[in-house]
């Protein structure tokens, strides 16, 4: 069974991509379905910060200190974008983190 999405779940990169800059925005490629991404400045941002494990809180709370944005807003659209990467294989999603 995946682990349930949240603010308090490990999220990271999966080994099964590469990717590339291009300018403030960046391409990404699944190998396991030869599909290409493409993310914006944002979403390259967030992608940078997956290439560690991290917590989405902690993702958040990064882009809200970066950005001029809604912590509540921020929350929302980076499950949104995790969810879709998670649905694309380009995430893996860890329960959540322990004390």
């Amino acid at each position: 069974m995946d682990a349930i999405l949240s603010v308090h779940s490990i999220v990271a990169a999966t080994k099964e991509q590469v990717s590339c800059p291009l300018g403030q925005e960046s391409a990404i490629l699944n190998l396991k379905n030869s599909v290409y991404y493409g993310m914006d400045s944002v979403g390259t941002r967030v992608w940078n910060l997956l290439q560690q494990p991290r917590s989405v809180e902690e993702l958040r709370n990064t882009l809200v200190s970066e950005y001029e944005v809604d912590s509540d807003r921020c929350e929302k659209d980076l499950l949104s974008l995790l969810q879709k990467m998670r649905n694309e294989g380009l995430i893996e999603v860890h329960s959540e983190a322990r004390s």
